[in-house]
């Protein structure tokens, strides 16, 4: 994600001291932060399900893709300074390099989510109780797909 970083020279600047929300769970911004330098926590609900300190990553991506509220919270753990993209649609369409960096950031995610559903899949396909639907919940959620 670093190759994103020459990209976003002129944009304007944020910087979040420890413990502040970058982007709250619920709420639609319309903006796109890129981590310049720092770490923050995602955090779905109570549960924290990421953490990440890699300059060039992108928050904010899926509820401008989706043209959705965010999905979850981003908090900095230490002091954070992210690169500010108030039209993002435009600035990523502008950038191929930035819409690959993109691609693969979502296609990673997509593994991730994909093989943990495999391994429950498997761990309660057979079993005869309520997590016996676990098996159909998770086919169902792997089938589908929204129409735009």
């Amino acid at each position: 994600m670093r190759e994103i970083i020459p990209h976003c020279k002129g944009l304007p600047e944020k910087t979040f001291g420890t413990g502040e929300v970058v982007l709250k769970e619920g709420l639609k911004t319309g903006l796109l932060y890129i981590l310049a330098d720092g770490s923050i926590e995602v955090v779905k609900g109570d549960f924290q399900i990421n953490v990440v300190s890699e300059p060039g990553s992108f928050f904010g991506e899926m509820s401008i893709l989706l043209d959705q509220p965010h999905m979850a919270t981003v908090r900095t753990l230490e002091p954070s300074r992210f690169y500010v993209v108030n039209d993002p649609r435009t600035f990523v369409a502008s950038h191929p390099d930035i819409i690959l960096g993109l691609a693969k950031l979502l296609a990673k995610r997509l593994h991730g989510v994909t093989s943990y559903l495999v391994d429950l899949k498997k761990q309660f396909e057979d079993s005869q109780d309520h997590l016996g639907m676990v098996d159909e919940v998770l086919e169902s959620l792997m089938h589908h797909q929204e129409e735009d």
